[in-house]
C-alpha cells in the first residue's frame, strides 16, 4: 500500500523544488505566487496556502453532515472543482491545491471524507481508509458535489479530481451525481459497465507505468468496461513514473510528468467546464 514517502518506496531521492527565503516570505504574505509543486513540497508554504481556504459544512440529505474547505476565485461565476484527498485525510497539501485552483479561476471545494481526521502514519491512514463506510461516504460526497454545483459563485458546472484513494472517489462521485469532467490520478478504477453507465461527462485518467497497485491490467479493464457502457469520452495518459508521481513531497515525485499531468488537467477543465 501507499506510504508517506510516495506509495511503495522508502527511498526519498527526489530533491525538493527550490525556494529562497525572500520568495518564502513574500508568498506567506500573499505578495508572490509560487508554482504549485514548490508550495506542495514545503510544509510551511502548504500550510500558508491552506490557511487561505474557508471551512464549510454541508448537510447530507440521508442524514448527518460533511465538512471540507472552499477557495473562491477573484471573479465569479466560475466553474467549480471538487477535490478528494489521499488516504492521509484532508491535509494542508490538498487544501493548498484548492487554493491554487481558485487562483486559476475555479471555485474549489475539497471534501473531507474522514470527518476531520488527518495523519502522516501509513498504519493510521490504512485504518482510516479501511474503516470508511462506503454508503455513508457516497452520500457525503454526493451532497458536497451538489452543494458545490449550486454555490452562488459557480457557473453550474463541476469537475472532480482526486489522488490515489481520492482518485477512486473522484470516479465514485461522478457515478453518484452528474459531473461535467472527472479527473483521476492513479486511483482505483475497477468498476462494472453497469456502474459506469451512470457517468454524465468525460473522464481523464493519469496513470504510471511502474505503479504496482493501479496496474495497466486494471486500467485496461476500466477502458473495456467504459466502452461496454457506451462511454467513449475517456482519455488515459500513461507516464514513465511510479505511483504518486504528482506528489512533490514523496519519493516518487516526477517533476516533468507532474507538470504535464497538471497542465492537461487544467486544459481538460477549461474545455469542459466553461460557460
Amino acid at each position: 500500500m501507499c506510504s508517506i514517502f510516495g506509495c511503495g518506496s522508502d527511498d526519498d531521492n527526489s530533491p525538493k523544488p527550490e525556494v529562497n527565503d525572500a520568495e518564502r516570505r513574500a508568498f506567506m504574505k500573499g505578495a508572490l505566487a509560487l508554482p504549485l509543486a514548490t508550495v506542495l513540497a514545503w510544509p510551511e508554504l502548504a500550510k500558508s496556502a491552506a490557511a487561505s481556504t474557508t471551512p464549510v459544512t454541508v448537510k447530507v440529505p440521508e442524514g448527518g453532515e460533511v465538512g471540507g474547505v472552499i477557495a473562491l476565485p477573484d471573479k465569479t461565476p466560475a466553474p467549480a472543482v471538487l477535490l478528494v484527498h489521499e488516504w492521509w485525510g484532508l491535509n494542508d497539501q490538498i487544501k493548498s491545491v484548492a487554493a491554487e485552483l481558485a487562483r486559476r479561476g475555479f471555485v474549489a471545494v475539497a471534501v473531507d471524507l474522514y470527518n476531520g481526521e488527518v495523519t502522516t502514519s501509513a498504519a493510521e491512514a490504512r485504518r482510516l481508509m479501511r474503516g470508511l463506510d462506503e454508503k455513508r461516504a457516497t452520500a457525503q460526497i454526493r451532497a458536497m458535489a451538489d452543494w458545490t454545483r449550486a454555490h452562488r459563485g459557480s457557473n453550474g458546472k463541476i469537475g472532480t479530481v482526486g489522488w490515489c484513494f481520492g482518485g477512486g472517489w473522484s470516479l465514485n462521485c461522478s457515478i453518484a451525481t452528474p459531473v461535467d469532467a472527472t479527473v483521476i490520478y492513479y486511483g482505483h478504477v475497477k468498476r462494472s459497465a453497469q456502474q459506469l453507465a451512470r457517468l454524465h461527462g468525460p473522464v481523464m485518467g493519469h496513470f504510471a507505468t511502474r505503479d504496482r497497485w493501479i496496474t495497466r491490467n486494471m486500467v485496461q479493464d476500466f477502458q473495456q468496461q467504459m466502452k461496454k457502457a457506451g462511454k467513449t469520452d475517456l482519455t488515459v495518459y500513461w507516464y514513465e513514473a511510479d505511483h504518486a508521481f504528482a506528489n512533490p513531497s514523496g519519493a516518487r515525485y516526477d517533476k516533468k510528468d507532474a507538470a504535464l499531468a497538471w497542465q492537461r488537467t487544467l486544459d481538460f477543465y477549461k474545455k469542459h467546464l466553461a460557460y
